[in-house]
């Protein structure tokens, strides 16, 4: 029991985190009075452990699910949170500022981190919803991915955590152009590289000095784009979903979905249908890529293994779910999906019912179905560790 799979699962509308372990769903850990930034998502960290924001509090939570308390620190940061980034080694953390219930962008505000120390920082950038990579070596560099003007903005780590009180305005120490539409980030750790998914393709800049160096855009292969970018650092692959299709979001039930790979080591691109609706963020198991895909005639669960197979495995209907004439994204239920690069297990979760699906990725069947008390509104937020998986070597919240 102390080595099994642990799952995060958070309502942020009822302000729960639990703790499951997988695949029997016993709670070994709950938290109360936590509202998890949904977009922000959940940080793997080094040793199991995770990070994610309470937006109604204000705090960067350190969670270690598999020790004896589950909440290890909290650190102040400006909300509401937007994107979630650390240090390949896990210490320094930067979260941006983004919308949260409002229509139009006004918060600038960015908050660095030291975990190792406590100590933190606010500065002034730019409003907006910008993306964040931290690049790590001897003196680290916070990358945020701005739009409309699109641009990388390059900060040097210890400049804005020695930022006096008051939240002052911090200007970028040097920076790359990018197209206006940028939406998705990612980072390689191993060779210092930082992605951007924009209409184009996948921008993609080196780290050399203190600086970043353009290389050439990796094109999409197909007549979509990708708005979601994740590392798969155990086969060494940048992963995305491609949505095409009607732009106008009342017609979703006629989008088309594509999995997209792009393998670091040979510069090889495979692109593979998943279906017509919602397709949007993936999870990564041991030998699997799982996607959910939410549609008015059924919803299911596609996995996708290493020689580019695809199993499906149909998902009960969920109530409230995103109907014909209505947009996917306003007051409607969702699914998050949860994996560990070192289990078999997918966790996918029932919106509004306060269920999750447990599938052996190796079968496609469900081993489990758990339930927390609470309804998982909106899907809510998933994250599956073992202890030893090395998912934080994906060091981008999710």
């Amino acid at each position: 029991m102390t080595d099994a799979p642990r799952l995060l699962l958070a309502d942020h509308v009822a302000g729960t985190v639990h703790v499951l372990t997988v695949p029997d769903g016993v709670e070994t850990h709950r938290l109360t009075g936590r509202h998890l930034s949904e977009h922000a998502g959940f940080l793997a960290l080094p040793d199991g452990r995770a990070a994610c924001v309470d937006d109604r509090r204000g705090e960067l939570l350190v969670l270690d699910p598999f020790g004896p308390e589950l909440l290890v620190a909290a650190v102040p940061v400006a909300v509401p949170a937007e994107h979630l980034a650390c240090d390949p080694s896990g210490r320094r953390v930067a979260v941006t500022t983004g919308l949260g219930g409002n229509g139009e962008p006004w918060s600038d505000l960015l908050t660095v981190a030291d975990l190792a120390t406590g100590d933190a920082a606010r500065v002034r950038t730019r409003a907006g919803e910008p993306g964040v990579t931290v690049l790590g070596g001897g003196d680290p560099l916070v990358v945020l991915r701005h739009r409309e003007p699109g641009a990388l903005a390059v900060h040097r780590f210890a400049d804005l955590l020695a930022a006096p009180p008051g939240c002052p305005p911090a200007a970028p120490h040097t920076g790359l152009p990018l197209p206006d539409d940028g939406h998705g980030d990612a980072q390689d750790p191993l060779h210092g590289r930082v992605f951007a998914a924009t209409g184009e393709g996948v921008h993609r800049a080196r780290r050399e000095g203190d600086a970043l160096v353009a290389e050439p855009v990796i094109p999409w292969g197909a007549p979509a784009r990708g708005w979601y970018l994740r590392l798969d650092p155990r086969r060494r692959a940048l992963w995305s979903t491609l949505r095409g299709g009607p732009a106008d979001p009342l017609r979703w039930p006629r989008w088309t979905n594509h999995a997209w790979r792009h393998d670091l080591g040979t510069g090889r691109t495979t692109v593979t249908e998943l279906g017509p609706g919602l397709v949007f963020r993936l999870a990564l198991a041991a030998d699997h890529t799982a996607f959910t895909r939410v549609h008015p005639d059924g919803d299911e669960l596609v996995l996708l293994d290493a020689a580019g197979r695809i199993r499906r495995m149909p998902l009960p209907a969920m109530d409230g779910a995103p109907r014909r004439g209505g947009t996917p994204w306003e007051g409607v239920q969702r699914r998050a999906v949860a994996a560990s690069p070192g289990a078999p297990w997918v966790a996918v979760t029932r919106g509004g019912h306060g269920e999750v699906h447990v599938v052996d990725a190796r079968t496609g069947r469900e081993a489990a179905r758990l339930r927390t008390g609470t309804p998982l509104h909106h899907g809510g937020h998933a994250l599956l560790r073992t202890p030893a998986d090395g998912a934080e070597a994906d060091p981008v919240g999710r």
